[in-house]
């Protein structure tokens, strides 16, 4: 082997080690703990998504502040689905793609469920700013969906 062709065989395995490490860097999460710490990540990605659809929907386009909470939660689903994914859980429980995603999206329909009782609750019988009470669904939501979802889906 030449000298070249030994130096070039030594930078393919430089560029494959480095791959690994950076594969290793956006592997999922092993332990619950990372997990529930990249969910958190992720919740708060699809939070501003659904907060801020919440927001234009009922402020600028003049929906009733529920209608516009489901659009903002559906929306969060689908982002919360795909982050989870790719980043969050390292194991699925089932290995059709469909299935997955319709029995996230039950779970998550309870957790919009939640998501609407809880606003309402907040809004209507505490007289919260809307706004304000999606702050207090969030975390009821989270810990809801998390929970459901590790042990049902991603064991």
């Amino acid at each position: 082997m030449s000298a070249a062709q030994r130096q070039a065989g030594a930078v393919w395995r430089q560029i494959a080690e480095q791959q690994q490490r950076n594969s290793r860097r956006w592997a999922a999460p092993s332990t619950l703990f990372e997990q529930f710490a990249r969910y958190l990540v992720v919740g708060a990605l699809a939070f501003v998504l659904d907060f801020s659809t919440l927001y234009a929907l009922t402020r600028f386009a003049g929906l009733h502040y529920l209608a516009s909470a489901a659009f903002g939660f559906a929306l969060g689903l689908l982002a919360n689905y795909c982050l989870c994914r790719l980043w969050v859980f390292d194991r699925r429980t089932l290995s059709n793609t469909r299935v997955e995603f319709a029995i996230f999206a039950l779970i998550g329909l309870a957790g919009l469920g939640l998501n609407e009782a809880v606003i309402w609750f907040f809004t209507e019988a505490l007289r919260f700013h809307y706004l304000v009470a999606k702050l207090f669904s969030v975390a009821v939501v989270l810990l809801w969906n998390f929970g459901v979802r590790k042990a049902v889906l991603f064991r």
